[in-house]
């Protein structure tokens, strides 16, 4: 059966609202959601959907999962075991077969970005500064998450506000506090800034404006005053792991 990822992402965002719950999409279909000037890059990218995942506050956990319940969203039960040590829910619609990912407060992969207060900012994805974010944090970063930050740089300015802006300055306030996920955004900047010639898919207006807007980004977190656990974690380094190693869930 064919799923309008997009379509389908909406209309589970607009239940969750109309129960008083706020929820809202993450992963490859908010960056999809959120590009519509630059959607032809995932065609030419290669860059396809599987599944969707959606952010929420823990407080409304009841209201968001009855919403997905009659959706036709049941839990999968092969990945029960994630539940008992985490707030992340993953269940599938029996009809579709769709998977969906449900995270709450926090996303803790490779480093922790927290949630408190962010999603009432942009509608109906996390705010861009966290989809950056998103990607940017796993230390083990793939081919897949690279296309979908080239495409969210490409779409978007960095300035200092979210809307419709990759907020710079508030993700390097928040990175001036931890050494570790500094490290890891930064040194993934450098990444999707170095593989651009590799993609034939774009243009020299297309690497350039992408390139520029890394350094921009690079230049607002190296400039932003650390905090003094950010200095005192720097003195090790990368003697001592950084990040949380986070294991692969096998669904179905």
């Amino acid at each position: 059966m064919s799923v309008d990822f997009t379509a389908e992402a909406k209309r589970i965002v607009d239940a969750a609202q109309q129960r008083g719950a706020i929820l809202r999409a993450l992963g490859a279909t908010a960056f999809k959601l959120h590009c519509p000037k630059f959607a032809v890059l995932f065609e030419t990218l290669e860059r396809r959907l599987t599944d969707l995942d959606f952010m929420g506050y823990k407080r409304q956990k009841n209201d968001v999962l009855d919403t997905l319940k009659q959706l036709g969203y049941s839990m999968d039960r092969s990945t029960e075991y994630i539940m008992t040590i985490s707030d992340r829910y993953i269940l599938r619609n029996q009809e579709s077969n769709l998977a969906v990912d449900v995270f709450f407060d926090k996303l803790v992969m490779c480093h922790t970005i927290d949630f408190k207060d962010r999603l009432e900012v942009d509608y109906p994805t996390i705010p861009l500064a966290e989809l950056l974010f998103e990607k940017m944090q796993i230390v083990k970063i793939n081919e897949k998450d690279i296309k979908d930050s080239i495409i969210l740089i490409r779409e978007h300015d960095v300035g200092e506000t979210d809307k419709e802006t990759i907020n710079g300055k508030y993700m390097a306030n928040v990175l001036s506090n931890d050494w570790g996920f500094d490290y890891t955004v930064t040194t993934n900047l450098g990444k999707v800034r170095n593989l651009l010639p590799k993609y034939d898919a774009l243009s020299e207006e297309d690497r350039q404006d992408v390139a520029g807007k890394i350094d921009t980004l690079l230049k607002a977190i190296e400039d932003q005053p650390k905090s003094v656990r950010w200095k005192l974690r720097a003195k090790t380094g990368t003697r001592r792991k950084w990040y949380n190693e986070v294991e692969e869930v096998q669904q179905g």
